[in-house]
């Protein structure tokens, strides 16, 4: 089986990573969980992090077929119909994104918002594989931090999103709508049941103090040193930690604006009557 390359690239401003996938016999690529720059200040969006992706993918003579989502993330906006725009590429996410869409259409009022996942080029079902260039993929469902997540598997290569994060930093939260503790054990162990050398790409990094920014672990470092789900963590230890400690964490800033966008697959809110577009901010219902 062909073996992918890969280009990483972190936003300090969101602690996301987003991932080029290529293949190196055709230059078929694509991009995973990728970033546009939001400031909640002024309302503005802007593309530098964008950008960056764009002019690797240009220098490296790339041809992007994909642009994946491992789920509707709460923590940052998607670029996705950005790089479409300069890029070409389906934009994709699995097709429990639908569950997710119904749930914020009604909290965000939204009538435009479609629940069948329409505003995405391509919906993937568990088990699912398809190709990048020779690179075959094939995609696990694994929910509990979102009903939507994905991990999309490359040979011994892993994109596993929000499910796990480095060692040191532990697991997903479970406290969003869908959400589900013990459903992430699962899920988590579905991907711990990979070969221990299985390399497993995060989508983002909080590094502790003294720690530059990491993205990429392995199986058996999971197993043998996660802080909140390594071997011999029982799924009721697992689901009683992170009910505690999801109740003392904060909601990340940015959940609000992103949710809206990224389950209509990046796209902003259509402009109003007066040709603006407007993110809602629900008052006292969260």
């Amino acid at each position: 089986m062909q073996e992918p390359t890969i280009q990483s690239f972190f936003d300090p401003d969101t602690f996301t990573v987003t991932h080029i996938v290529s293949d190196p016999a055709t230059a078929r690529a694509a991009i995973i969980d990728s970033v546009l720059d939001y400031d909640p200040k002024s309302g503005r969006t802007s593309h530098a992090s964008a950008d960056k992706v764009v002019a690797h993918v240009r220098q490296a003579g790339l041809k992007i077929d994909w642009l994946l989502e491992t789920h509707a993330h709460a923590d940052h906006l998607s670029a996705a119909p950005y790089l479409r725009e300069k890029l070409g590429g389906k934009i994709a996410i699995g097709w429990h994104i639908c569950e997710v869409q119904g749930v914020f259409k009604k909290i965000f009022n939204a009538s435009d918002m479609n629940t069948e996942g329409a505003e995405f080029d391509h919906l993937f079902d568990d088990g699912e594989r398809f190709q990048i260039g020779q690179v075959e993929v094939r995609v696990m469902h694994t929910p509990g931090h979102t009903p939507a997540c994905l991990t999309y598997l490359m040979g011994k290569d892993a994109f596993v999103g929000d499910t796990l994060f480095m060692p040191d930093y532990g697991s997903a939260r479970c406290d969003f709508p869908g959400g589900d503790a013990a459903m992430l054990y699962r899920s988590i162990k579905k991907v711990l049941a990979l070969p221990p050398d299985t390399r497993l790409h995060l989508c983002h990094d909080y590094p502790p103090d003294g720690r530059a920014p990491a993205w990429v672990s392995t199986v058996a470092e999971q197993r043998a040193g996660n802080i909140h789900v390594h071997d011999g963590v029982t799924e009721a230890q697992f689901v009683s930690l992170r009910t505690a400690r999801d109740k003392t964490m904060a909601m990340p800033m940015l959940i609000l604006p992103a949710v809206q966008v990224n389950v209509r697959a990046g796209q902003l809110p259509p402009p109003e009557d007066n040709g603006v577009r407007y993110l809602k901010i629900p008052v006292n219902l969260l």
